[in-house]
């Protein structure tokens, strides 16, 4: 365990709470989320993708619970590898964090995919590039991926700086182009005669409970990265007060945007099947409707502060994802190489050149054999990764469970346990809504997909007891 002070394997505590909430704010990707997360979920709900949003809220602030309570205790660059691994035990701990780290690289996935898709409806925009072919985002992607690779070798604090910016400047962009919106459709200044209301919140006629669990899958995608400041807890100042306020600030934050902006874009294309028919059409859903309630200019420069949002989350999740493998490394779960840090920048180099290396295979490798949609890419990514970091919230709701029963502070807090609890149940229905095996193709794949993933963690934490071992003696 790291206690606010030392410095642990050449990381520098050189970040304030600022630092910690920027890797989180960027994993998230607000922008991005709110211009192509609600169009999967719209599929399913129907109009009800504020109500789904909204499930996914109280799971998210149920999971947030653990994780505040943990890092309150626990600073570790592993994240829920340590933060497990020292409340369920070093097996649990690997099992987290390797959960997390098939998220965070998946995630890389999804969001360098989005960064092409939307980069190159921008060039296609201003006539850079007119008419790209539909495989455009594949030859765009890598290239930002290898720019994010460049940018998140030199030292985290400008990063995360650079980060939080580039996103508050869109996040504010997207926040104006709402309120303008909001404002039209309450005084009835619509193009297709749209009207503000509350159907919203409910699901239409032939849209069940399980319906919306299911849709609440993509809300989970959009908050995933909350946590993320958890893997900069060796490289905070005051770790255990400010990665708790950064991860719970955070999550507060985006549910109270993404409930508020998914609802004015529902009432912005309207809520009945043609406008629902256009919003899961769009190329960008806060981009299209600033072009037709504003001014086209509008669109284009929401468009392209969406692909900047979309590259720093890729770029954030290769930092999370190589915090991880950092810690594996240095603990003895991985090649020792991965937990060596750079002198001059006391940057993970290793770690992050093995992250880029497994984020472009993938995706050049789905390219190469498995579809020529971006957008496939996107989805099948987005769905794996979000069904594998449910296990890692769900130990870490364990986790946060077992400490509240042990002996110490917290001994008489013990009623907090219906957070955990809480975050379990809605992680339970979740899956049960959303692994089909009477379905086909991708629906029946991702979650085998998923499940492979966690089976091979099952495997190295089992079939290798020399691995617990040097976990339990690092942690310790």
């Amino acid at each position: 365990m790291a206690g606010d002070g030392d410095d642990r394997a050449g990381l520098r505590r050189t970040l304030g709470l600022l630092g910690a909430i920027g890797i989180s704010i960027a994993l998230i990707a607000p922008s991005m989320a709110a211009n192509i997360n609600p169009q999967a979920t719209a599929k399913i709900v129907g109009r009800a993708v504020p109500l789904a949003f909204a499930l996914s809220l109280a799971g998210v602030l149920l999971v947030a619970y653990g994780f505040v309570r943990l890092t309150q205790r626990y600073a570790h660059a592993g994240s829920v590898y340590g933060l497990v691994g020292l409340t369920l035990g070093p097996r649990a701990g690997v099992l987290a964090g390797w959960a997390l780290l098939g998220t965070y690289v998946l995630f890389a996935v999804v969001t360098g995919t989005a960064a092409g898709i939307f980069a190159t409806t921008f060039l296609d925009a201003i006539g850079v590039w007119n008419d790209p072919p539909q495989w455009a985002p594949f030859v765009v992607a890598p290239v930002l991926l290898v720019v994010g690779w460049i940018v998140a070798t030199l030292p985290t604090k400008p990063v995360t700086r650079v980060l939080l910016s580039a996103e508050g400047i869109t996040v504010a962009l997207i926040l104006a182009i709402a309120l303008v919106i909001l404002v039209k459709l309450i005084s009835g200044d619509t193009p297709r005669g749209q009207t503000f209301t509350l159907d919203v919140f409910v699901p239409p006629a032939g849209v069940s409970g399980g319906d919306v669990f299911k849709g609440a899958i993509f809300g989970f995608l959009s908050f995933a990265g909350f946590e993320a400041a958890a893997t900069l807890a060796e490289e905070t100042n005051a770790p255990r007060r400010n990665i708790p306020r950064a991860i719970l600030g955070t999550a507060l934050v985006a549910g109270g945007y993404f409930v508020v902006v998914t609802a004015i874009e529902v009432m912005g294309f309207g809520t009945g099947p043609r406008g629902i028919a256009a919003l899961t059409g769009s190329g960008s859903l806060l981009g299209d409707l600033g072009s037709v309630y504003i001014a086209d200019w509008i669109g284009d420069l929401v468009t392209l502060g969406t692909a900047v949002s979309a590259f720093a989350c890729a770029l954030a999740s290769s930092v999370g994802a190589s915090r991880l493998l950092f810690a594996f490394g240095r603990d003895g779960v991985g090649p020792r190489a991965l937990g060596r840090v750079s002198k001059g920048s006391a940057e993970p180099l290793v770690a992050l050149a093995a992250v880029a290396a497994a984020v472009l295979t993938i995706l050049l490798g789905l390219w190469a054999f498995a579809t020529d949609k971006p957008l496939d890419v996107f989805s099948w990514s987005a769905t794996i990764g979000t069904l594998i970091l449910l296990v890692a919230y769900g130990l870490a709701a364990i986790g946060a469970l077992r400490m509240l029963f042990a002996p110490g502070a917290l001994r008489r807090r013990r009623w907090e346990a219906v957070f955990p609890l809480g975050a379990l149940v809605v992680i339970g229905f979740t899956y049960r809504y959303n692994i089909d095996f009477s379905a086909t193709g991708a629906a029946l794949w991702n979650p085998i997909v998923a499940g492979i993933w966690i089976a091979a963690g099952v495997v190295l934490v089992l079939g290798f007891p020399g691995v617990a071992r040097r976990v339990a003696a690092a942690l310790a």
